[in-house]
């Protein structure tokens, strides 16, 4: 659990205003006021004693915290809140590394442009550091708003649209079998498949067991839960390699219109990913099929006979924020070998300085800080900010795309894209 109190730094700017800053336990009465100004920051509605208690329940994990305004109606109920915990990130080579993970950040629409929203963030970010977390991450409602902290989208989800009369499906039919499972079976699988696999896909990350809940249809508060389906796909040795939790919306005026929506497949095995994806496509009465947070490098592309079936959407969805230079470069697998003198730029200062990544043959690094002087003949210089940086991190996007854009300055984009390149695409497969 990420325990620490709250940045000393923005508790003084903030008082400066007027205001108060402050940790908010889940065991703290001011708990449901503070989760009820969330809701209201993400369009929800208000949240019944029951839906507060379920949060509350799975909470433990999060450190809360509130801006109060003093002068406010209601001195109780937030004017701006954000949550964190300690969280993994997924990074290539199979591994993962600490992060601070960032979420329910609001500010009310009646307290906006005073210093609010920077005061939580960089102060969050600066307790993150201090902590020794090399990494911030957050997904975010609105893409515009984190760039100014040097977090950068790392890892794109795709939404897909299928029309499942005309997809076709060519990809292989494989042995094993596919059943039909309860919601708490198929809650306790995807925790266990994911806990096996995650650290094989960049960006993904140690899912709370509240997430699983919601996606499974287990926590009490849900809504409409019981139209949540399950079913896993067991291998020939016996072993479950993956699950799926769908919902159908019929179609009163043509059943056989009607529509699938697939809230989660996970599949540890191509096999698994193969079985899951025909099952869902045989689906009787079923005319279009959604999904979201999917790859942007998608295997099902490849499995259907008509590829303009699929309308495919990508958008920004996991975003890192770089604070430790060192610690981060080092901790991930490279495409190829090779030598990088790194000059990054940094606002708040966390990743400023001039470091020398050096990849061996086995994709391994070595990151060390550089002095002007000791500038190797042999590197590829790059300069960038650390939000480049921090989109460069997990092989998302290419250095030469980068260059490209005018984001970065490099004596061979081409070779450094090679180097921070990486077979698998980074991916999340949820919100946090």
């Amino acid at each position: 659990m990420h325990a620490t109190d709250v940045s000393e730094a923005s508790a003084v700017r903030l008082a400066a205003r007027g205001l108060e800053l402050r940790r908010v336990p889940g065991t703290d009465d001011g708990f449901p006021a503070w989760l009820q100004v969330v809701a209201r920051g993400f369009l929800d509605g208000i949240r019944s004693p029951a839906q507060i208690e379920a949060v509350r329940e799975r909470s433990a994990y999060r450190r809360a915290t509130g801006v109060y305004d003093p002068s406010a109606p209601d001195p109780h109920a937030p004017v701006a809140t954000l949550a964190s915990w300690r969280g993994e990130l997924s990074v290539p080579g199979d591994a993962a590394i600490a992060a601070c993970a960032i979420s329910s950040v609001t500010v009310s629409p009646t307290h906006r442009r005073r210093g609010i929203a920077r005061a939580l963030l960089e102060g969050e970010l600066d307790v993150a550091r201090s902590t020794g977390f090399p990494v911030a991450m957050l997904t975010v409602s609105e893409s515009p708003l984190y760039g100014r902290y040097g977090f950068a989208p790392a890892a794109f989800g795709a939404s897909w649209r299928i029309d499942a009369r005309r997809a076709g499906w060519i990809g292989p039919t494989p042995s094993g079998r596919v059943d039909f499972i309860s919601r708490e079976r198929v809650r306790e699988l995807l925790a266990t498949v994911h806990e096996r696999i995650r650290r094989a896909v960049p960006g993904e990350v140690d899912v709370p067991g509240g997430h699983w809940d919601a996606i499974a249809g287990t926590r009490p508060d849900l809504e409409k839960a019981e139209q949540r389906r399950a079913v896993q796909y067991t291998d020939d040795e016996g072993e479950v390699r993956g699950a799926l939790v769908y919902t159908v919306q019929e179609n009163e005026a043509d059943f056989a219109a009607s529509r699938a929506h697939v809230h989660y497949l996970l599949a540890e095995t191509p096999d698994a990913y193969a079985a899951l994806w025909r099952f869902v496509l045989s689906l009787d009465l079923i005319a279009e099929i959604t999904a979201d947070q999917l790859s942007v490098e998608e295997p099902l592309r490849w499995m259907i006979a008509d590829q303009r079936a699929a309308t495919v959407s990508v958008r920004d969805h996991q975003y890192v924020r770089i604070l430790d230079v060192a610690t981060c470069l080092s901790s991930r697998r490279y495409g190829a070998p090779g030598a990088v003198v790194l000059e990054v730029s940094d606002p708040l200062g966390y990743a400023e300085g001039r470091w020398l990544l050096r990849v061996a043959d086995d994709g391994a690094a070595a990151v060390t800080p550089l002095a002007p002087e000791d500038i190797p003949a042999d590197a590829v210089g790059l300069a960038l900010g650390v939000e480049e940086l921090s989109a460069l991190f997990l092989g998302g996007v290419s250095a030469t795309t980068l260059a490209y854009a005018g984001r970065i300055r490099s004596t061979d984009a081409d070779a450094a894209g090679r180097i921070f390149s990486w077979p698998t695409a980074p991916r999340l497969s949820i919100w946090y």
